[in-house]
C-alpha cells in the first residue's frame, strides 16, 4: 500500500485526485487544504469518519487523513520529523509515495486580474514545496502548472495559435499571463531544477480550461451553466463572449495526469486540453439548449477577459502518450448543466 500526499486536496482538481484515488486503489491520502476556498470532505468523500479534531479528520480506520492548515506549515513540520504524521495526528501511514502538489492562489480571472500580488505568493508556496521535496526524495511528483504560463503575445485576437509546449522556451521568453503565468514559470524551472540537481521524479502538467460539475461558481462553467439553468435573459457574458478557452473536463484531466506520471519524470511539461478553441457564446449556446430557451447576450465589457484565445496543440502528448482526452465538450457541459439543475432544486 502506497501513501499519497496531496496539497490543496480540497480545491478543485486536488478533490478530484482524492476522490479517484480512494475509488480506484486502496492506498493511504494525506490531503491539506486551507480552506480558504476549498470544499470540506465531509460534503464530497464518501468515506466513514473515525476521529474529528477539527483541524484534522481521519476516515476509513486510518486509511485517509484532512488536514485543514497551510501546507506550508505541515512541509516544514515533515521536514524536521519524518514520523510527523504519526507523532502529530496519531495517523500510522509508510513513506509518501507520491506528491500531488495542488496548493495554489488562484481564484479565477477575478483574483488573477484584481490581486496579482495575492497571486504571487505561490512562488512561496512552490518554493517551501520544491525544497522538502528535494530532501525527503519522495518516489514521484506532480507539479501542476498553467496555460497561463505561454507567452500571451501568441494569444491575442488576430494572432492566436494552437499552443505547442515548445512555445514556452526558457532560453527565449515570453511575457506570461499576469503573476499567475509567472509563478508557474517558476515552478516549472524548479521541476527542471529538482529532476536534473537532485534526482526527483517530477511531472508537470499545463492544464487547460478544466471544468466540472463541482467546480466554484468563481470559474466561467459552472456560473454560466447556473444561469442557464434559472432561464436568465438577457444571458450576461464577461467580455464580448468571442473570447474563446480549450475546455477540458476534470476526469480527463486526472486521467492524464496519472498517465503522464508513469512515463515523464525530467520535469517535461506537457498540455492537458481538448485541442479544440470554443468561445464563450458557444458555451451559453449549448448551456441555453438544454435549459430550452435562446436569450440576448448582453456583453459586460468592463469585466477583467485574459487573453481572446487560449487552446493547445496536443500532438506531442498523442504521440507519445497515446492519450486524448474522451469526454466531448457536450457531454461534459451536459454534466455541469445537470448539476447545476439539481442545485437550484435543492
Amino acid at each position: 500500500m502506497k501513501t499519497h500526499l496531496i496539497t490543496g486536496g480540497c480545491g478543485f482538481v486536488g478533490r478530484n485526485m482524492v476522490k479517484r484515488l480512494h475509488r480506484t486503489t486502496k492506498d493511504q491520502i494525506i490531503f491539506i487544504d486551507n480552506m480558504m476556498v476549498g470544499t470540506h470532505p465531509d460534503t464530497w468523500l464518501n468515506a466513514k469518519k473515525d476521529v474529528d479534531h477539527g483541524h484534522y479528520a481521519i476516515y476509513e480506520t486510518g486509511r485517509l487523513l484532512f488536514i485543514k492548515g497551510d501546507a506550508r506549515e505541515v512541509i516544514r513540520e515533515l521536514g524536521q520529523d519524518d514520523q510527523f504524521f504519526q507523532s502529530k495526528y496519531q495517523f500510522n501511514c509508510s513513506r509518501i509515495h507520491d506528491v500531488f502538489h495542488f496548493a495554489a492562489i488562484v481564484g479565477g480571472r477575478a483574483m488573477i486580474d484584481g490581486d496579482p500580488m495575492a497571486v504571487a505568493l505561490d512562488l512561496a508556496i512552490d518554493a517551501e514545496i520544491f525544497y522538502w521535496a528535494c530532501r525527503y526524495k519522495p518516489a514521484r511528483m506532480l507539479y501542476p502548472s498553467s496555460s497561463a504560463a505561454y507567452p500571451v503575445d501568441l494569444q491575442a485576437e488576430g494572432n492566436a495559435i494552437q499552443l505547442k509546449e515548445s512555445d514556452i522556451d526558457f532560453k527565449r521568453m515570453g511575457q506570461p499571463d499576469m503573476t499567475y503565468g509567472w509563478t508557474k514559470l517558476t515552478g516549472e524551472f524548479l521541476a527542471k531544477i529538482a529532476a536534473q540537481h537532485y534526482g526527483l521524479k517530477v511531472t508537470c502538467i499545463r492544464p487547460f480550461s478544466g471544468y466540472g460539475e463541482d467546480q466554484d461558481l468563481t470559474y466561467p462553467v459552472p456560473a454560466i451553466a447556473a444561469r442557464a439553468a434559472k432561464k436568465e435573459d438577457p444571458f450576461e457574458v464577461w467580455g464580448s463572449g468571442y473570447q474563446g478557452r480549450d475546455f477540458v473536463h476534470i476526469d480527463d484531466v486526472i486521467d492524464c495526469i496519472l498517465l503522464a506520471m508513469d512515463h515523464i519524470h525530467d520535469g517535461t511539461a506537457i498540455n492537458i486540453g481538448m485541442g479544440k478553441l470554443t468561445s464563450f457564446r458557444e458555451i451559453i449556446e449549448v448551456f441555453c439548449k438544454f435549459a430550452g430557451y435562446q436569450p440576448e447576450i448582453k456583453p459586460l465589457l468592463d469585466k477583467p477577459v485574459g487573453v481572446f484565445s487560449r487552446y493547445c496543440d496536443m500532438t506531442w502528448v498523442e504521440n507519445r502518450l497515446g492519450w486524448k482526452a474522451k469526454i466531448s465538450v457536450e457531454e461534459g457541459m451536459r454534466r455541469v448543466y445537470d448539476a447545476a439543475v439539481k442545485k437550484i432544486a435543492e
